[in-house]
């Protein structure tokens, strides 16, 4: 698959990380079939692998279904296993060149210029910016000016008010997790989760 072309086409990453592995399927089921078309599952999901294979195994092949919070080199190579079609870290780890080596796209994990060199160093498709919210759509913005190529995705406090800012600010898409996720990975209400999917879409669409 083609990381950078789904991420500008949708816009949108949902970030599904729950206690509940029965609720976490489920929720990534249930935002497929809202719209959502770029979801990763977080490692750190109790029996996180297990839903990415049963997650793969319902969507198909091409479906652009990753996994997140991946550190490891045994991490990477775990979720390439479960059938993760890419990687999301939170920092620069040494799961990122492992990814690119296991021919998978890497979505890092940088914060600062440094990390940001780092990462594109290791051969990350694009820039997971986390936690976003500590400088905003207004530090997005002044990350551009020195790398105006680098392809950033905004994680970390994005709600739907703040989606359209970081869009505007050059974000590629937006990585989402509980403000759009809420309790359904708990077992919640799927059908809010719909309605939270909707907003969220109709968000990066506007």
């Amino acid at each position: 698959m083609n990381l950078l072309d789904e991420l500008r086409t949708h816009r949108l990453l949902a970030i599904v990380r729950g206690p509940d592995p029965a609720a976490a399927l489920a929720s990534v089921l249930t935002l497929a079939d809202s719209g959502v078309a770029l979801i990763e599952v977080s490692l750190t999901s109790a029996d996180a692998l297990s839903i990415i294979r049963g997650a793969r195994i319902a969507l198909g092949p091409d479906f652009a279904l990753g996994a997140g919070t991946v550190l490891s080199v045994e991490d990477a190579r775990a979720a390439a296993d479960a059938g993760a079609g890419f990687l999301v870290t939170p920092a620069v780890a040494p799961s990122v060149a492992e990814g690119v080596r296991l021919g998978l796209p890497v979505l890092a994990g940088a914060l600062t210029p440094t990390e940001v060199v780092r990462a594109a160093s290791d051969g990350a498709t694009a820039i997971k910016l986390f936690p976003a919210s500590l400088g905003g759509p207004d530090y997005l913005g002044a990350l551009r000016d020195p790398f105006p190529d680098t392809a950033f995705v905004p994680v970390g406090g994005v709600d739907a008010d703040s989606v359209r800012r970081y869009l505007d600010r050059g974000a590629v898409a937006v990585g989402v997790g509980s403000p759009l996720l809420g309790d359904a990975v708990r077992g919640g209400d799927r059908a809010a989760l719909r309605e939270r999917a909707a907003t969220f879409v109709a968000a990066v669409r506007s």
